[in-house]
């Protein structure tokens, strides 16, 4: 026995399991993994198949939740920006603000000094009201300090003279805000990160010049290709009732 399992660099006991076999004329060939292992691999290959089916299940309610008109749902978020080439590791860092329009995909966002209720109420204000052809329903953010509060809050005063009411991310799930976050990592990759800036103010023209772009030039794949300036183009241009 113990030449036979170093021969065949087996255990004796799966050699006494063999010939035990073989005494029983029990010749169909055995697949040697491990039964667990087979097992493992089958829960996983069930799990893979879980997951694509709740991702295909998430992507169609989420066409299936976007909004019908302009201003009924925009999206606010905020990022701390990295440091310039050549700035001193205790500068203050920026910070970009941004609120994106979840019917058009229609982008405003502004560099400020930094994340305090004061600077996004003047973000509300001065870059997106004053900017927005359209009246907005609800702003949608996460729990921030900067965007929750109470009446006397800087940002909440601002919304509620102006007719906004606020919706809020679940608690501790920012990622349910995912518009805002896209939208971030798209700013991030295709204009931070790809800009030689030479200054604070130097970013602050660059992200003008991209904001534009992203509005009026790029195509977006969930607007059908379309840029959220076509999207409002065609909304606004549509007749306001049919004729008989």
């Amino acid at each position: 026995m113990s030449q036979l399992a170093e021969r065949f660099r087996v255990s004796r006991p799966t050699v006494y399991a063999v010939l035990k076999r073989a005494r029983l004329k029990e010749f169909v060939p055995r697949d040697s993994t491990n039964q667990r292992f087979k097992t493992i691999q089958y829960g996983l290959k069930r799990l893979a198949k879980v997951e694509q089916s709740i991702q295909e299940r998430l992507k169609r309610e989420a066409k299936r939740y976007n909004k019908s008109y302009p201003g009924e749902l925009v999206h606010f978020d905020t990022k701390r920006l990295p440091l310039l080439k050549g700035q001193s590791p205790t500068q203050p860092r920026e910070y970009l603000f941004v609120a994106i329009d979840d019917f058009s995909r229609e982008l405003y966002a502004a560099i400020l000094p930094d994340k305090t209720r004061n600077s996004a109420a003047w973000f509300l204000t001065e870059t997106v009201i004053a900017q927005c052809p359209y009246q907005i329903d609800y702003a949608y953010s996460d729990n921030g300090k900067e965007y929750k509060g109470t009446d006397s809050h800087a940002f909440v005063k601002i919304c509620k003279a102006h007719g906004i009411g606020q919706k809020f991310t679940q608690v501790n799930r920012p990622q349910t805000n995912g518009k805002a976050e896209r939208v971030i990592r798209t700013l991030m990759q295709m204009w931070h990160d790809k800009t030689n800036f030479k200054d604070s103010i130097d970013r602050q023209i660059q992200l003008g010049r991209f904001i534009n772009f992203y509005n009026t030039v790029k195509p977006h794949k969930s607007l059908n290709n379309s840029t959220p300036y076509e999207i409002l183009q065609h909304y606004f241009n549509q007749p306001l009732c049919k004729q008989p």
